[in-house]
């Protein structure tokens, strides 16, 4: 007679849940104000929320109450389905072809702008190539107060002219000057001008 075995139960498969990570909302909302150029006294006025209480969400010290989120995102204008979504981890490289970069054209001054600076960085630090045809010029107001420019010549030879002094440049020549006063960047040649122009905002 066969010897009855007795069965074990197989024991569960251990599951190792790892926890889902809480959206950084205090980083959220820092990024969606810095994006809108408010200070932390602007949303602090506009959602009806302290500045010291908006300190502490933002350095994630502190998590706001569906309310205060709610207030902040409609004074960000953004939803709170926006706020707590996961944030794409940047792109490694990101690649933009020649058909994403903005374009200029001031046809009757004979330039040409190509934007090659990120839009996210306007108004702080922006870089163009200019290209002029002959006789042409970028003729700019006074920028904001500290503001630079810097302008090397590709091709061609440009003129500078900046706060009433005037410099002629040469291919591979860099010229650094003030941007805070009126100013102007022209063609002192007769074949086509190209440079790279580099402007630091104050």
């Amino acid at each position: 007679m066969a010897s009855s075995g007795t069965r074990r139960a197989a024991a569960p498969a251990s599951v190792s849940a790892t926890p889902a990570t809480p959206p950084r909302v205090g980083e959220q909302i820092q990024r969606l104000r810095t994006e809108r150029k408010l200070t932390l006294d602007d949303l602090s006025r506009s959602a009806g929320v302290s500045k010291s209480m908006l300190s502490e969400i933002e350095r994630d010290k502190a998590n706001p109450t569906i309310a205060v989120a709610w207030r902040l995102t409609n004074a960000l204008g953004v939803s709170l389905d926006q706020l707590f979504a996961a944030q794409k981890a940047p792109e490694t490289i990101s690649v933009a072809g020649p058909h994403d970069i903005p374009t200029l054209d001031g046809h009757d001054a004979k330039y040409q702008l190509r934007v090659w600076g990120p839009i996210e960085l306007a108004g702080k630090f922006e870089w163009y190539e200019l290209t002029l045809q002959p006789g042409g010029a970028l003729v700019s107001n006074a920028h904001e107060p500290g503001t630079r420019e810097h302008l090397t010549v590709l091709q061609g030879m440009i003129e500078i002219e900046a706060d009433g002094t005037t410099r002629r440049l040469k291919t591979a020549d860099t010229a650094r000057y003030v941007a805070d006063v009126p100013h102007a960047i022209r063609n002192a040649g007769k074949g086509e001008a190209k440079a790279l122009l580099v402007v630091i905002h104050g």
